[in-house]
């Protein structure tokens, strides 16, 4: 696991990614990401598989330091949790 990247999947939901299980497969799975900044339980699940796809092919470290400093208000105000 790693500090950043796509939340874990069960093997079931792995079958929600369909063609693009290959790019989730690609990256370890993370603490925080872009689908925990972006809005979590106030996305579908579609929206998450998109956002893991865009993390993947788009990943560098400038990114990942963004969604750390943007996981920290996340947390803080919950938005997206239920």
């Amino acid at each position: 696991m790693s500090l950043v990247g796509p939340r874990p999947v069960v093997q079931d939901e792995l079958e929600n990614y369909g063609s693009t299980a290959r790019f989730y497969l690609a990256a370890r799975p993370g603490l925080t990401g872009l689908w925990q900044v972006s809005g979590r339980s106030d996305t579908t699940y579609a929206e998450r598989v998109r956002l893991d796809r865009l993390y993947v092919s788009r990943w560098s470290f400038f990114r990942d330091v963004r969604i750390i400093a943007m996981t920290v208000p996340a947390l803080l105000t919950s938005k997206g949790a239920r």
